[in-house]
């Protein structure tokens, strides 16, 4: 297991205010889909940006004054994000309040560990990390949107770790930022007083697209008062990030992922021929979801335990295009639920558990497309059932990211991302998922797990890919 001593020098911290004064304080309502998420711990992501013979004198004269002047001009167009998360007494739920003045904290650091370790695919410990990312200013009434650090690699680059409130942000909605802000930053356009960015990166920050009639948001409030005891913004108490566990990066391929696909229909159909009926099934065998199975099934088997165990495995879906009428691609907030399948140990451990996955977690995605969605008032109800039955034995396992996001595409001007970390997987187990940096139709799997769980995992992964699925 590689190992890299990581030691962090703060240089500097600061706000960086949107690139203008003219702009008076606003509000912004949270929706039903903001206040479901808006307790759960933030998402950490982590670009590392790899520069050969970097100098601190070059990163400090062009490099950094580059970024931040860019961030500035980009909280132009994401002015909520210089705002905070706030929860007055009179107030029956929180909601967005931005001040002239405000701005995103940003800290600046200097780091002695090695940057190829951290950026590689290979097994680290969880821990390395960590001191790269910047901590989300929280408190019982007020939340900061989102926090930004900027780290140097003398003569090995830098990486720019971003955490984001879940109250605004969801994956698609902090990817968009992240590829707006390299836009600018690689046009060259910090010495304009107002850049335009490309249509589809122009946020819209419009509440009224999503509809709510029957008051679904404030259920979703009063299940978090009831959960958590107390009217508060700050996360979820107790869930703090695995420290003794480790983390590593896989990959499938776009031959891998066919590998996968032919072998589940070979066995559903199979099934389906014992049957009385004949009708061929129709199953949504996207990447994501033939994904989803193969990984979630080597996780739970690395893991094994007890056959009859309860096991919950889930996924968000984008409802963007889903509800009536649509929500733009570029509408900035949540617009995401989760969709939950339980099953048990066996489930998931016997010979056709990846073709068992795949067709529960398809029967889902039907429902969807047949406008079954979720949002339902016991929607986080359940979920918080689900997560209680975590303390209680239950394996839980979900997914951060996208084979959607093209999270390689953000080149600030110095190069792509040699790679791209969601930290905060640490917390949960759950995977990481992108589109492949070669974007060769592959999928990166980020995954997060005990040492032992680890090395089990690694060789079910490489070996199911050899054998059959």
């Amino acid at each position: 297991m590689a190992s890299s001593s990581n030691t962090v020098k703060i240089q500097e911290v600061f706000l960086v205010t949107p690139s203008s004064d003219s702009t008076s304080e606003f509000s912004l309502p949270l929706t039903l889909y903001d206040t479901f998420w808006f307790n759960f711990p933030p998402v950490e992501r982590l670009y590392f940006y790899q520069i050969t013979d970097l100098t601190p004198h070059f990163f400090n004269s062009v490099i950094f004054p580059k970024l931040k002047h860019t961030l500035s001009l980009t909280l132009l167009h994401y002015l909520p994000l210089s705002g905070n998360l706030i929860w007055p007494p009179d107030a029956p739920k929180p909601y967005i309040y931005y001040s002239p003045n405000d701005g995103v904290a940003v800290t600046v650091a200097e780091s002695t560990a090695d940057f190829n370790s951290l950026s590689g695919n290979g097994v680290h410990e969880v821990v390395e990390l960590h001191p790269l990312i910047p901590q989300l200013l929280t408190s019982d009434d007020k939340a900061a949107m989102i926090a930004i650090q900027i780290t140097l690699f003398p003569s090995q680059g830098f990486s720019i770790g971003i955490t984001t409130h879940h109250a605004i942000f969801d994956g698609k909605s902090s990817t968009t930022f992240i590829k707006s802000w390299a836009y600018l930053c690689k046009q060259g356009k910090d010495q304009e007083e107002n850049p335009s960015l490309l249509p589809e990166l122009i946020p819209s920050f419009d509440r009224t697209v999503i509809k709510d009639p029957t008051g679904i948001d404030m259920e979703y409030v009063n299940n978090w008062l009831a959960y958590i005891n107390t009217r508060s913004l700050k996360v979820l108490p107790n869930i703090a990030p695995n420290t003794d566990w480790v983390r590593a990066t896989f990959e499938l391929t776009r031959e891998d992922i066919t590998k996968i696909r032919n072998q589940v229909l070979f066995i559903l159909n199979k099934d389906n021929e014992k049957e009385e009926d004949k009708t061929p099934k129709q199953l949504h065998l996207s990447t994501f979801l033939l994904t989803l199975a193969y990984v979630f099934v080597c996780m739970v088997k690395s893991r094994r335990g007890e056959d009859n165990r309860s096991v919950i495995f889930a996924f968000t879906a984008d409802y963007r295009t889903r509800l009536d009428p649509p929500v733009p691609l570029n509408y900035v907030g949540n617009c995401v639920m989760p969709l939950l399948c339980t099953a048990t140990v066996r489930d998931l451990t016997e010979e056709n558990g990846v073709a068992f996955v795949t067709e529960k977690l398809s029967h889902v995605v039907k429902a969807l497309e047949r406008g079954e969605l979720e949002g339902r008032k016991d929607t986080l109800s359940r979920m918080l059932i689900a997560l209680k039955s975590m303390s209680e034995g239950v394996q839980a396992l979900s997914v951060a990211g996208s084979t959607h996001f093209d999270v390689y595409a953000s080149d600030f001007g110095w190069g792509g991302p040699k790679k791209v970390e969601i930290v905060s997987i640490d917390r949960s187990g759950a995977i990481a998922l992108a589109k492949s940096r070669d974007r060769s139709g592959g999928v990166e799997i980020g995954v997060a797990l005990k040492k032992q769980e680890m090395e089990v995992f690694s060789a079910l992964f490489v070996g199911g890919l050899k054998d059959n699925i």
